[in-house]
């Protein structure tokens, strides 16, 4: 190999190094409230924080926010100042346990909770000028199907829908597929069965929806496994403590660093989809080929 092509192949390895690698944006969301899908949230950003995975959860429920409650923090700022202008969006994160990144939003602020589509698009792009290295992105959503949901499960490349053993839960859940699939063209969803007594129940809710789903949308339910009933779980939010922290060895502990782990192992998104995304930059930047070198 002659100078000059070692020395391509150098700048191109350097750019290479420098370019920022893409970020893996899981939305957890749910048809209705009270499935417990914020602590599904909180346990699943820790989980992928203590197996090393630099990890940023951000708190989208902007009208009724709680992931600092959950987890015991007072934060200064929120997301309501990066949409006033009074701080940029580095500025409003935390740090929580084991080195999770926290970004939190207000509750009780009616404007965060009325944001148009305009506004959660701004907050959107605002993470494409994060710097910090980051691997994955958890997003709690709101939950229903309101323009937020929409709007972060679209700029997402997963999104886990989750469930428990109530009526409303299954056919609310199966609502929000229906809309995000038919509407916007999202066509694969992982579903996570929550709070369930045993194995058998967990499939069985899932199985409530899919049969559904094979039936008259054309999209692929990915199970995800359930996250039993567990006491320790109500202990663990008792004590504003995240059970895979405090209750590791309880059965929710262990489910939860179970449904981390597969998470994990999802492949990286690798090119942009051509719309609204977090991180798009990131994306875009990674998906370039290097230009061939010239003789």
């Amino acid at each position: 190999m002659c100078a000059s092509e070692q020395t391509a192949d150098q700048a191109a390895g350097l750019r290479r190094m420098a370019r920022p690698k893409p970020v893996r944006v899981i939305a957890v969301t749910s048809g209705k409230g009270g499935v417990g899908k914020t602590n599904v949230s909180v346990n699943l950003a820790l989980g992928l924080a203590l197996n090393g995975r630099e990890t940023l959860l951000l708190d989208a429920d902007l009208g009724l926010a709680n992931i600092d409650v959950i987890l015991g923090l007072h934060p200064a700022y929120n997301l309501s100042h990066v949409i006033n202008g009074e701080r940029s969006l580095e500025e409003v994160i935390l740090t929580g346990p084991s080195g999770l990144k926290i970004v939190p939003a207000s509750s009780g602020v009616r404007e965060m909770a009325d944001l148009g589509q305009a506004g959660h698009a701004g907050i959107i792009r605002a993470f494409s000028e994060l710097g910090q290295k980051l691997d994955v992105l958890v997003v709690d959503t709101a939950a229903g199907i309101s323009e937020s949901v929409i709007s972060y499960c679209r700029a997402s490349q997963e999104v886990i829908v989750v469930v428990c053993d109530e009526p409303a839960s299954i056919t609310d859940a199966y609502a929000l597929i229906k809309v995000l699939s038919r509407d916007y063209g999202l066509s694969r969803f992982r579903v996570l069965s929550n709070m369930a007594k045993n194995v058998h129940e967990g499939r069985l809710l899932f199985d409530k929806i899919a049969r559904v789903t094979d039936r008259f949308l054309d999209v692929a339910l990915d199970y995800l496994g359930m996250v039993p009933y567990d006491e320790y779980l109500r202990k663990a939010v008792q004590k504003q403590r995240a059970v895979v922290d405090v209750y590791p060895r309880s059965r929710a502990g262990v489910a939860f660093q179970g449904l981390a782990a597969k998470a994990d192992s999802w492949p990286m998104p690798e090119t942009a989809r051509g719309h609204l995304e977090f991180f798009v930059e990131r994306l875009i930047h990674f998906g370039r080929r290097e230009p061939c070198a010239v003789a």
